[in-house]
C-alpha cells in the first residue's frame, strides 16, 4: 500500500478516521535500530515486530526504515528497555510489564490481574487519559510508547500436577511476570519470570514447575505440551496484555511531522491487526493440543479464583498506598474507568456471551 492511500484510510480502532494532509516531500532518510523481546521471527509477537517496521518504511516511502533484532542479537530480552534509553538502539518492541523494575506503574500500561480487557483498556487509553499517563511516566525515562497489539484474555498456565485446591500452589516455583506474580507469592508460589526462548527448557529441567505464557497461539508455538500435563483456564492474571513499540522520545520528535504520524498510525494499525490474529488462531491452536496432543484443559476451582482475587487486590491496595504521586494518579485513573466499564460489560458483553451458550441451534 503507499502512503498516500495509507494515510487516506488508516485509524486508530475505536476513534474516527483521520485523513491527513499530504506530507511535504523531504529527501532525509533516517535508519532506525529496533530490539525485541521475543525470539526472531517469533510467531505473533516477533512476526508483528517485522510487519510493523515493514509498513513504516512502506508507507514513509524509505524515509524512515527500521531493523528489527530478536532477542540476544544486540541484547538479551529483557535488556531492551536499557538498549533504548541508553542509545543502543532506536525503538523497542516488547511489553510493559517487563520493565516493573523502573516503575511498578507500567504494569498498568500492559496487563493488570481482574483489571480490563482488550476494548476496556482501548476505551481507557483513547478516552480515559490513559495514553496522556503514559506519556507522562515514559517521559521520565526519555521514551514514547504505542500500543501495538493485544494478546486479548489469556490461559491461565501450564502446571505438572493438577490444582484443586489453594494450598496445591504452596510451594510451586513458576514462571509469572507483573502483578499477577506479585500476587501468586502471597499464595506461597516462587515465582520466576524468564523469556520465551527460554520457557521449554526451564521447564524440561525443572527449574519451574509451571508456567504461563500466552494462549494456544503462541503455547502451541513453544511445543509447551511436551513438558506439561495440564493447561489451566481462564487467565484471570491477564485478560489483555499489550504489546508495545517505545521509541526514543527525542529521536521520535525528531522526525518530520508526517513521519511521526506515518510512525503512529502504523502501531495503531499493528494495534488492530496483531489482537486480530490473536484471535484467529487461538481457536484452532486450542483444538490441536487437545485432539492432536492429548493436553488436559482444566478449569481453576473458584476457590483459586476468589484467593487469587483477593491477593490481587492487597497487591494493588499496597502498590497504591506506597506509590509515588503519577503512580497513584494511574492506579486511580484505571480503577475508575475499570468501574465503568464492568457497569456497561456485565449487561453487554458478559450477558451476550452467557445467552450465547444456551441450548438452541444455530447454524
Amino acid at each position: 500500500m503507499k502512503r498516500r492511500d495509507f494515510l487516506k484510510t488508516a485509524a486508530v480502532a475505536g476513534a474516527a478516521t483521520a485523513i491527513l494532509p499530504a506530507p511535504a516531500i523531504s529527501q532525509n532518510r533516517a535508519e532506525w535500530r529496533m530490539v525485541t523481546a521475543w525470539p526472531k521471527n517469533y510467531p505473533g509477537q516477533g512476526t508483528a515486530a517485522e510487519r510493523f517496521a515493514k509498513r513504516v518504511g512502506e508507507v514513509s516511502e524509505g524515509r524512515l526504515s527500521i531493523k528489527v533484532f530478536g532477542a540476544g542479537e544486540i541484547v538479551p530480552a529483557f535488556e531492551s528497555f536499557d538498549a533504548v534509553t541508553r542509545g543502543a538502539a532506536d525503538c523497542m518492541h516488547a511489553s510493559p510489564y517487563y520493565w516493573q523494575n523502573k516503575s511498578k506503574a507500567l504494569n498498568f500500561f500492559s496487563t493488570v490481574p481482574y483489571g480490563m480487557t482488550t476494548t476496556e483498556m482501548n476505551s481507557w487509553m483513547l478516552y480515559g487519559g490513559g495514553q496522556e499517563l503514559w506519556d507522562e511516566i515514559y517521559a521520565g525515562f526519555g521514551l514514547k510508547g504505542f500500543h501495538a497489539g493485544s494478546t486479548g484474555v489469556q490461559m491461565g498456565g501450564w502446571f505438572n500436577k493438577e490444582i484443586k485446591t489453594v494450598a496445591d500452589l504452596d510451594g510451586l516455583k513458576m514462571r509469572i511476570p507483573g502483578l499477577g506474580g506479585d500476587a501468586l507469592r502471597k499464595l506461597g508460589v516462587t515465582t520466576i519470570n524468564v523469556p520465551a526462548g527460554e520457557i521449554f527448557s526451564s521447564l524440561q529441567s525443572g527449574a519451574i514447575d509451571a508456567t504461563e505464557w500466552v494462549g494456544p497461539f503462541n503455547d502451541l508455538s513453544l511445543g509447551l505440551y511436551k513438558v506439561a500435563k495440564y493447561y489451566y483456564w481462564p487467565g484471570m492474571h491477564e485478560p489483555g496484555t499489550y504489546a508495545e513499540v517505545a521509541v526514543d522520545k527525542k529521536k521520535f520528535e525528531a522526525l518530520p511531522k508526517d513521519v511521526q504520524q506515518i510512525f503512529a498510525l502504523c502501531a495503531a494499525d499493528e494495534n488492530v491487526r496483531l489482537t486480530s490474529e490473536f484471535n484467529a488462531r487461538n481457536g484452532e491452536a486450542l483444538e490441536t493440543l487437545v485432539r492432536q496432543h492429548n493436553v488436559q484443559l482444566r478449569r481453576f476451582p473458584n476457590e483459586v479464583l476468589t484467593a487469587y482475587g483477593k491477593a490481587c487486590g492487597e497487591v494493588i491496595a499496597e502498590l497504591r498506598e506506597s506509590g509515588d504521586a503519577i503512580t497513584k494518579k494511574i492506579i486511580e485513573s484505571f480503577l475508575k474507568t475499570r468501574r465503568e466499564q464492568m457497569a456497561w460489560t456485565r449487561i453487554g458483553e458478559q450477558e451476550f456471551m452467557n445467552a450465547r451458550l444456551l441450548d438452541y441451534k444455530f447454524g
